[in-house]
């Protein structure tokens, strides 16, 4: 993890890092009011996803348990590239088969989706691929920005980017979905900043696409 300047606090977590929601803005009251990015975090079960999420709110390891329900955080970062700070609103939703179908009330109004596979797992990367086609086909989630994060590039036996893009088949997203590849190791923090440097560059080539086209439409 590079030395970009995080600023992080907890917002409410759960299981053992507990579940739930409180107003924490007076911690920071220096900071100007801007609405947080509200990002989900999915993947299969055991992928990293929760490891992930506490590399980037602690900047260190912390060993976690299965996610029964969902972990949420809000973490302040200062982009490298434009010394600008972005507050980031992560859900990170547990990944069991059983608790897949809860992703949708996640993702509604999200402005970016984190995609979490385990590089070595090769025997699920197709379920994998099938739940990240699914997710990215509902009609409330067209045109979110995905950031797919390879993890675990570190161990030996983990697929190539080449092999992941493929086998996840990202090239079928549709033209109208916009995704990063970023290859990680979620415990040591290796290539997540770079990864959210991509995610947050997504929304924002996003939101000015949306802003053009209201504009468009009001000069109708």
């Amino acid at each position: 993890m590079s030395d970009r300047g995080w600023w992080a606090w907890g917002v409410g977590r759960t299981d053992e890092m507990g579940n739930g929601l409180s107003d924490q803005r007076s911690l920071f009251p220096g900071l100007s009011p801007f609405q947080p990015l509200h990002i989900v975090i999915l993947g299969l079960d055991c992928a990293g996803k929760t490891t992930v999420l506490y590399r980037l709110r602690f900047n260190e390891f912390v060993n976690t348990v299965p996610t029964k329900g969902f972990n949420t955080e809000k973490i302040k970062v200062t982009l490298a590239e434009s010394r600008r700070r972005a507050t980031f609103h992560f859900w990170d939703v547990g990944g069991q088969e059983k608790l897949r179908p809860l992703w949708r009330s996640y993702t509604r109004c999200a402005d970016g989706l984190v995609f979490v596979v385990d590089s070595v797992d090769g025997e699920r990367m197709e379920e994998a691929r099938a739940e990240l086609h699914k997710i990215t086909r509902l009609s409330e989630n067209h045109g979110v920005p995905v950031l797919v994060v390879a993890n675990k590039q570190d161990l030996r036996g983990s697929l190539s980017l080449a092999e992941i893009e493929e086998t996840l088949a990202l090239g079928e997203l549709g033209a109208a979905t916009p995704w990063h590849l970023q290859p990680a190791c979620a415990i040591i923090g290796e290539g997540l900043d770079e990864g959210l440097e991509r995610l947050h560059a997504m929304i924002t080539k996003r939101r000015k696409a949306l802003r053009q086209q209201r504009q468009q439409r009001r000069k109708r």
